[in-house]
């Protein structure tokens, strides 16, 4: 069998190594579009905790994050040593007590059926300091300490790398459907064509594009997103927790004295590629409010990401009917690093004519 992976965003990465470990002949073509929503994103895998994205998308986003451990052990014994992910834990903040006893609750009743939540225990905000030093001197939080963050650079880079170990190739273009009648056959890149028994398409944001010619109307639009890369020079930020305040904003931390904050979510915005003044002040302002501690930081970077938004919170996944040969991985959203490698295994297997354990209608492409 051989499968045509378009995009190599997280999603993609993710089902091209895990089709290309059964042995499968992969293509991974992608055209690079400045704005990849995967290579701007800092994730946080911790959906444990009240969210307004219903049932349905905390059923998804609690194997995503249960589908990590196993991800990173699979990796590790392709020999990966660099992926971004730790097990951090998180803080849930906030100045009102009873707003964390809430968040206590829910974390506490979703632990019943989520080992992953970890140990759960109640800070004060000189035990919230102790943890992450920059906050502020009156929030307090709730302690998660099966919280973790990912870089979604080093786990895409990880993902691509285990997946040509295991035969996959990676062209550098941009892909055009080929189809007879109402099978799809392949794509054409560069002008030349890949024939295939399956296309995966997984090109996030650029998926309506890719599917236009076909006369499908995919519900999917581009969200900018600007975030903030905050530099502080000789601090050891590998082991500070993610920082998920009460507002769609959150900080996380990597090894290399960095702190990350975000985001902006700019609906509407189209595939406008520019850092914008009002969403840089947006997002430090949020971020300094939490911790005034990064105000002597470096703004190293902002970049810039453009999230595939769906009808609805739950990604778009399954077969593209009335074609076949055809699946479909994205809309993703603002969870794109939380359950994307998970979704990129379930879009593998249905690929392959494998059953999957998730009820596909609810993420029915074409809803």
């Amino acid at each position: 069998m051989k499968v045509l992976v378009v995009g190599s965003g997280i999603a993609g990465a993710s089902a091209a190594y895990y089709l290309a470990k059964q042995n499968i002949e992969v293509v991974i073509a992608d055209k690079e579009h400045p704005g990849k929503a995967t290579s701007a994103g800092a994730g946080i895998v911790c959906p444990w905790g009240p969210s307004e994205r219903g049932k349905d998308w905390y059923e998804l986003a609690k194997r995503g994050a249960a589908f990590y451990p196993s991800l990173i052990a699979d990796l590790q014994q392709e020999g990966e040593t660099e992926f971004g992910y730790r097990k951090t834990g998180a803080l849930y903040i906030s100045s009102i007590r009873e707003e964390l006893d809430r968040i206590q609750n829910e974390l506490e009743s979703n632990k019943k059926e989520a080992p992953e939540v970890g140990e759960i225990s109640r800070l004060n905000n000189q035990g919230a300091r102790k943890l992450f030093p920059p906050l502020n001197g009156t929030d307090e939080a709730v302690f998660v300490s099966g919280g973790a963050r990912v870089d979604g650079r080093l786990l895409q880079k990880a993902l691509l790398r285990a997946a040509q170990k295991n035969g996959a190739e990676l062209i550098s273009g941009e892909a055009v459907l080929l189809r007879e009648g109402n099978r799809i056959t392949g794509g054409s890149v560069n002008g030349e064509a890949i024939l295939a028994d399956a296309v995966l398409a997984a090109a996030g944001a650029w998926a309506p594009a890719l599917l236009e010619p076909l006369g499908i109307p995919l519900k999917v639009e581009p969200q900018r997103g600007q975030i903030a890369h905050i530099k502080l020079p000789g601090e050891d930020t590998a082991d500070w927790p993610v920082v998920i305040p009460e507002s769609t904003h959150y900080m996380l931390a990597f090894d290399d004295s960095r702190v990350v904050a975000g985001a902006t979510r700019e609906t509407g915005s189209g595939f406008d590629y520019r850092k914008t003044a009002g969403g840089i002040h947006e997002v430090l302002s949020e971020a300094l409010k939490v911790a005034p501690g990064l105000s002597a930081g470096v703004l190293e970077d902002v970049r810039i990401g453009f999230r595939p938004m769906g009808p609805d919170a739950l990604p778009l996944l399954g077969e593209v009917k009335p074609y076949k040969g055809l699946v479909l991985a994205t809309g993703l959203g603002p969870s794109g690093l939380a359950m994307g490698p998970y979704i990129g295994k379930l879009a593998a297997d249905i690929a392959t004519g494998k059953p999957v354990d998730i009820d596909l209608e609810l993420c029915n492409p074409l809803r």
